[in-house]
């Protein structure tokens, strides 16, 4: 029997949805109550604030992109640095979506650019933990300079993830895949 979603859990679901597709600013509360379907004051029983539900809107975010790197372990086991490559042609696969819009720490980064805005805090610690993951592969995969890795990695992967979404229909995902997986294999040759 399949579990029913709570109220907290549509609008979530909802803020997601219309969060990455048109941006966090663009989308008011009134409207993802509207299409979440839920009463307004199922809405603020959830979530007190916007600020609050952005917050778990980018842990959602966060969690899934951990997800990813879960599902490279599994696929995978046997090792590390397959692992770091099947995550570099997911991260290519998912700029080649229609729906694609880029990055949604950074948009959010982007859409809040003081610091000190809860918003953009949280935008910013889920992006690093993620790369910090991404570092941990690297250095579990036995690479030399596995932070400085991943810092080239995600400065690869934050230009693709704009262009892609700049140039949906010029740009070719496999290139950043080919150019991340040239990048790690410089390491490996590096650790030789």
């Amino acid at each position: 029997m399949e579990k029913k979603e709570t109220a907290k859990e549509r609008i979530l679901r909802v803020a997601d949805e219309l969060f990455y597709r048109e941006g966090v600013r663009a989308v008011g509360i009134d409207r993802i109550i509207h299409e979440s379907g839920v009463a307004k004051a199922s809405f603020y029983r959830s979530f007190a604030t916007k600020d609050e539900l952005v917050a778990a809107y980018l842990e959602l975010r966060r969690l899934q992109f951990l997800g990813n790197i879960e599902h490279a372990r599994k696929e995978h086991p046997e090792s590390k640095l397959e692992q770091l490559l099947f995550l570099m042609d997911y991260l290519a696969e998912r700029m080649k979506r229609p729906t694609y819009r880029g990055c949604s720490f950074m948009n959010t980064i982007v859409e809040f650019p003081e610091p000190a805005h809860p918003n953009h805090a949280k935008a910013l610690e889920s992006r690093s933990d993620i790369w910090d993951e991404v570092t941990l592969l690297a250095e579990e995969a036995g690479l030399p300079n596995p932070r400085d890795l991943s810092e080239q990695i995600r400065m690869l992967w934050s230009g693709a993830a704009m262009v892609a979404y700049i140039n949906k229909d010029d740009f070719k995902p496999e290139l950043f895949s080919v150019a991340a997986k040239t990048l790690i294999n410089s390491h490996r040759v590096a650790a030789v």
